[in-house]
């Protein structure tokens, strides 16, 4: 055997080809750096200007108003491009400034190329214009840690996911002392304006910034950004203004490859149920799009089951001349058995697989669960601020924890209302999964939200669904639809007649595709006794081994495959519509910035529309903000967006539910979404939801 002389690493290393394979940058990357998204009819004209509008109105809390007052009175600016400016308005926007912009909250796909079009757009009007992005978020601002953005960095990450170029972070500059050195790291930068890239509270944080900073002549200028969808800005007479954040459309189409994925998959194995948690803590906008980008069999919208109305309890009430409160809202109980409803009924017709989706928040409309949250959360809350002391490090075990809540039952705090946290309170709490208390009983996040994502939502959920099923199967209505082709097919090959023993097995022999096992069979032991009792059998025989197979077919395993779908979504590269979204929005904070605003959102309207129709706009931040209980007190923030139960995408979803449930013979409804690419007449250009809700209003 003669052998083969090896190359050397050095050699094998060098290789042209072998260094484009396992070079940093792949060819997709590379590709997508190059794309140039398409501007807005009004920055391609030579300057911009604003102009304010008094079309939009908006209701102004009155503690915004104590609290903001040099911005609360902020009108809705449009942007439009000027050819031929005047002399004024192109020494305006012509210039020299400077810049910073930073990152807040976790990553939407997108986010660089807000940066990009700020970026262009700075030196395009001026190239003397600086650009300072802070790194990992707000911190960067407060210990004046930042990077100069050039034009080698931006062209790095064009079109490309995550807030790799300057990172991002959670802090937020709510302290007297962390405004002051914020105030001194702007001033030592000489900027002009600071950019705020963030989510609803970032974007409350960049309000009060430039309440701050007014005086200084810093503007302030917010992008929305959250996958979750949350922000959606209309005014108080429902004139849209912002239909969706950026990375939205990203992180739905990246759930939704994945979950097509799954119901493939499911499909294809016929023994899974796969349950799919997507992020969504507050609002269901996400699993609404996977919904209707993979036609799942069912999927959960925590919006539709707080609207959730008990019509059979409620009836019973009134012919007992009562009211049933609790008819009202949707109970854990009664949502597993929704769930139990929907796999039931596909096993009949032979479908003991399947997908659903379920928002991480979805507990949160469960009212049961949403009244011990609140107790939780201001039981907490007392205790931290009664005491000084922070409750979790108090007591860092589960066991303690549960210990003070059995004292405060105990009237050992005799200061507090009953109504706080009582003995119902205890019980329902102690009937819990460990797992379950333990998610409830965490450490809340920085704004003092429950994290919904720590807890395994689809677990609680899931528990509770096999151990009714346990029951149905016990009954004899959780069972295996065989098809009446397979029977005979199977019964024929041994030489049976499948006449003889089918009336004896099944409950609807003499009618439907799929066939039944008579729900008095519960084993093998039980079926041999019908076969016995209806003399097909005599009592020493034993059963065919054709009708045992039959029989082992029929009985249920419940097998469930549980996927998170959250961060590899917010770091997924965007898609052609957040490309174009995002770099549009860095334009139009240059625009804003230059022409003096501040304490305004940076928005593009029309995102349901044609790109040729897109606005970009300066939305007022102030008179979105609103009192919410935050940490157990009432604190100003921009009010979260949800699912509108009224709106055409929720209305499609609703009425094809039973469709896409396919519980009937035949074909499965399932739709694949493709990857997410910039090539093809087939790529989307917008989310689903937006198309459909767009729908009769143009």
């Amino acid at each position: 055997m003669v052998s083969k002389k090896q190359l050397s690493m050095e050699v094998l290393l060098n290789n042209p080809e072998i260094k484009q394979i396992i070079d940093r940058v792949s060819p997709e990357e590379a590709e997508r750096r190059t794309y140039s998204p398409p501007k807005c009819e009004a920055f391609t004209s030579r300057c911009t200007v604003l102009n304010e509008t008094d079309e939009y109105k908006f209701f102004k809390d009155l503690e915004a108003q104590e609290k903001l007052p040099h911005i609360i009175h902020n009108k809705v600016q449009l942007i439009s491009g000027m050819d031929e400016p005047d002399q004024a308005s192109l020494d305006r926007f012509t210039r020299e400034l400077r810049i910073g912009i930073v990152f807040s909250g976790g990553p939407a796909p997108g986010g660089h190329n807000v940066i990009a079009g700020l970026f262009d757009a700075a030196k395009n009007a001026n190239p003397k214009n600086r650009i300072f992005g802070f790194l990992l978020g707000p911190d960067g601002i407060v210990e004046s840690q930042f990077v100069e953005i050039t034009e080698s960095l931006v062209d790095a990450y064009r079109n490309l996911g995550g807030f790799s170029m300057i990172k991002t972070g959670r802090t937020k500059i709510d302290t007297a002392k962390k405004v002051r050195l914020s105030r001194e790291t702007c001033k030592k930068l000489k900027l002009k304006a600071l950019v705020v890239v963030g989510g609803d509270d970032s974007n409350t944080n960049a309000a009060f910034l430039a309440q701050e900073l007014y005086k200084d002549g810093i503007q302030v200028i917010g992008v929305p950004k959250t996958i979750d969808g949350d922000i959606q800005v209309q005014d108080s007479e429902g004139k849209n203004l912002c239909a969706m954040s950026f990375g939205f459309h990203t992180a739905a189409r990246s759930f939704a490859r994945n979950i097509g994925g799954l119901c493939i998959d499911s499909n294809s194995d016929v023994k899974y149920w796969h349950i799919c948690k997507v992020m969504g803590r507050v609002a269901s906008h996400l699993a609404l799009e996977v919904a209707l980008q993979t036609h799942a069999n069912m999927t959960l919208i925590g919006e539709d089951l707080a609207d959730y109305v008990d019509e059979a309890r409620l009836e019973k009430a009134r012919k007992e001349g009562t009211t049933d409160y609790t008819a009202y809202g949707m109970t854990l109980r009664h949502l597993s058995r929704l769930i139990c409803e929907a796999i039931t009924r596909r096993a009949a017709v032979g479908k003991n697989y399947g997908v659903i989706v379920i928002p991480e928040g979805v507990l949160e409309y469960i009212n049961e669960i949403q009244l011990i949250i609140t107790k939780l959360n201001t039981v907490i809350a007392d205790f931290n601020n009664t005491h000084d002391k922070d409750f979790h490090t108090t007591f860092p075990t589960l066991e303690s924890k549960l210990e003070y809540l059995r004292r405060l039952v105990r009237g050992i705090r005799p200061d507090l209302s009953p109504a706080l946290w009582n003995a119902h309170d205890d019980e329902l709490f102690n009937d819990m999964p460990e797992f379950f208390q333990k998610g409830l009983l965490l450490e809340r996040d920085s704004h003092g939200n429950f994290q919904f994502s720590q807890v395994e939502t689809d677990q609680v959920i899931m528990q509770m669904v096999k151990d009714y099923l346990s029951i149905l199967k016990e009954k004899g209505r959780y069972t295996i639809g065989i098809e009446r082709g397979y029977f005979r097919s199977i019964l024929e090959r041994d030489g049976l007649d499948p006449d003889f023993y089918g009336p004896v097995m099944f409950q609807n022999y003499g009618d439907g595709e799929y066939l039944l096992i008579k729900k008095s069979i519960m084993s093998m032991k039980t079926l041999k006794l019908e076969f016995t009792k209806s003399g097909k059998l005599e009592t020493e025989e034993e059963l065919p081994s054709a009708i045992e197979h039959i029989y082992s077919k029929s009985v249920p395993k419940l097998k469930t495959q549980t996927h998170f779908f959250g961060y590899d979504g917010r770091g997924s590269d965007p898609t052609r519509f957040d490309c174009d979204y995002t770099y549009n929005l860095g334009q139009t904070v240059f625009s804003l910035v230059v022409n003096g605003a501040t304490g305004q959102m940076a928005a593009i309207k029309n995102l349901e529309q044609d790109f040729s129709r897109w606005e970009p706009i300066g939305i007022p931040i102030a008179p979105l903000m609103r009192l919410e209980e935050r940490k157990g007190k009432m604190t100003l923030v921009i009010e979260k967006s949800l699912v509108d139960l009224e709106s055409n995408a929720f209305r499609v979803v609703k009425a094809l539910r039973e469709k896409w449930l396919a519980a009937s013979p035949g074909d499965d409804e399932y739709r694949s979404p493709g990857p997410i690419r910039f090539t093809g007449k087939s790529e989307e250009d917008r989310p689903i939801t937006l198309i459909l809700n767009a729908v009769g209003k143009y």
